[in-house]
C-alpha cells in the first residue's frame, strides 16, 4: 500500500487518466504489485471523481459567467447608460422595491429618448453620466437643436446621503412629520423627469416626472412615498390633442382605480398655477405626491401604469403636428408662453426647489427644464377673439378634456 501511495503521489499532478495510466505501469510483478495496482485504481478513480466534478464546476461557473454577460449586455441595450446603482447589484436586490424603481425609471427613459430620437433622426442624444460626492449620481440625456425639438432631456437621478434643513423644513411646511437624530435625517430619492419643447408652435411641450422618495427617522422608522404627474403646455390649443392626452393618462389611471385620475386632473390644475399671472402653466393631465397607500406594491404598480403612458399620450401629438407650417407671429406667440414656463418652473416648482436645495445637486440637470429660448414683453395683451386669447381663456379656467 505504501508503494502504490508513493507511486501515485507523482502521477496525482497530472490529469486523472495520465495519473492512472502512470500509476498501473509503475507498479511492481507479484503479490505487492497486485496491492499496489488495486490502491492505485482505488485513488485514480476517487481522483476522477474529483476531476470530474472540477470539470463540471468549471463548466458551470463559465455558463454562469456567459448569462451575466448576456444579461449585461442585454440590459445596456435597454437603456441610454449603466444604472447608477450597477447592474449586478440591481440584479442582487432585484426583488426590492428600491431596485425595481431604479430599473422602471432606466427603462423609462430609454423609451422616451428612442421615440423622440425617431422622430428626429437628424439629432441625438449627449448621454452624460454624473456622480455625487454625497451619494448616488444620475445619468442625464439631452437633444438640442434638433429639426423637431428644440431642446429635449430625458433625465434619472439615483441619489442618498443626508437631507439639508432647508429640504426637511420643505417638506415638514406641507405636512410631514420627520424625526431627525443629532439633527440629521438618511434619505433616498430617485426619479426620471422630462420637459421637452419642440421648434414648431403648434406642438406642444410636455412634462413628466415619476418618483419614488425614501427617510429614515430617529428610531430607524423608514418614511416613503411617490410623487410624479404628465402634463401638456401647448401655445395654440387643439382639442383633438388636449382630449387624446388626457384620455390616456385617464385609462392608465382607471386600471387602478376611477376616482385617481379627476383626483390628479384637479391636483394638476391646482399646481401648476402661475399665481402671479392668474393661470396654468398648460392644459394640465395629472399630477400627484406624497403617495404612500394603499401599499408600497399598489403605488409602484400605479406609478408603472403612469410612465408607460409617456410615450402613447405625446408622440401621436408630435407626429401629427411637426410638419406644421407656421408664421413668425406664431413663433413670437410660442416665445413668450416659454417666458411663462420659466416663471413658474423657477418661482414655484417645488421639484427645482428642493434640487436647488440638496447638497451636491447637478444645477445642470436640475435647470435642464428651461427652453433654450424664451421672450418677455411689457403688457403684451393678445387681440380679443384671436388663438392667443383662446389658450389664454383655458388657461385661467381649466376644462374637463373627457366628459
Amino acid at each position: 500500500m505504501a508503494a502504490a501511495a508513493r507511486l501515485f503521489r507523482g502521477a496525482a499532478r497530472a490529469p486523472p487518466a495520465l495519473a492512472f495510466a502512470r500509476a498501473l505501469s509503475s507498479a511492481p510483478p507479484g503479490p505487492a504489485g497486485r496491492g499496489a495496482r488495486g490502491a492505485a485504481l482505488a485513488a485514480a478513480g476517487a481522483l476522477g471523481g474529483l476531476g470530474l466534478a472540477l470539470g463540471l464546476w468549471r463548466r458551470h461557473a463559465a455558463l454562469a459567467a456567459a448569462r451575466e454577460d448576456e444579461e449585461e449586455k442585454e440590459l445596456r441595450q435597454r437603456f441610454m447608460a449603466p444604472p447608477v446603482s450597477g447592474l449586478r447589484e440591481l440584479r442582487r436586490r432585484r426583488r426590492e422595491l428600491r431596485s425595481r424603481m431604479e430599473l422602471l425609471i432606466m427603462e423609462t427613459q430609454a423609451e422616451v429618448c428612442r421615440a423622440l430620437a425617431a422622430l428626429d433622426p437628424g439629432a441625438s442624444f449627449a448621454v452624460d453620466s454624473w456622480e455625487r460626492k454625497e451619494g448616488g449620481g444620475g445619468i442625464s440625456c439631452v437633444l438640442q437643436d434638433g429639426e423637431v425639438f428644440e431642446k429635449a432631456g430625458v433625465n434619472v437621478s439615483v441619489v442618498s446621503g443626508l437631507l439639508s434643513e432647508e429640504a426637511a423644513r420643505q417638506m415638514r411646511s406641507r405636512g410631514k412629520s420627520l424625526k431627525a437624530k443629532d439633527g440629521k435625517l438618511p434619505f433616498c430619492a430617485m426619479g426620471v423627469s422630462s420637459v421637452i419643447h419642440p421648434k414648431n408652435p403648434h406642438v406642444p411641450t410636455m412634462h413628466f416626472n415619476y418618483r419614488y422618495f425614501e427617510i429614515e427617522e430617529a428610531d430607524g422608522t423608514k418614511q416613503w412615498w411617490f410623487g410624479g404627474g404628465t402634463d401638456l403646455t401647448p401655445t395654440y390649443l387643439n382639442e383633438e390633442d388636449a382630449v387624446h392626452f388626457h384620455k390616456t393618462l385617464k385609462e392608465a389611471c382607471d386600471k387602478h382605480d376611477p376616482k385617481l385620475y379627476p383626483k390628479y386632473k384637479k391636483w394638476c390644475d391646482d399646481y401648476f398655477y402661475i399665481k402671479h399671472r392668474g393661470e396654468r402653466r398648460g392644459i394640465g393631465g395629472i399630477f400627484f405626491d406624497d403617495m404612500d397607500s394603499p401599499s408600497k406594491e399598489e403605488v409602484f404598480q400605479f406609478v408603472k401604469s403612469c410612465a408607460k403612458a409617456v410615450v402613447p399620450c405625446y408622440i401621436p401629438i408630435v407626429k401629427k403636428h411637426c410638419h406644421d407650417s407656421f408664421t413668425p407671429e406664431e413663433k413670437l406667440w410660442q416665445q413668450l408662453r416659454r417666458g411663462r414656463y420659466v416663471e413658474f418652473n423657477l418661482v414655484y416648482d417645488r421639484g427645482t426647489k428642493f434640487g436647488l436645495l440638496t447638497p451636491g445637486s447637478r444645477i445642470e440637470s436640475i435647470l435642464m427644464s428651461l427652453p433654450l429660448t424664451a421672450r418677455w414683453e411689457y403688457m403684451h395683451n393678445p387681440p380679443e377673439s384671436s388663438r392667443e386669447a383662446e389658450i389664454l381663456e383655458v388657461l385661467r379656467n381649466p376644462k374637463d378634456w373627457v366628459h
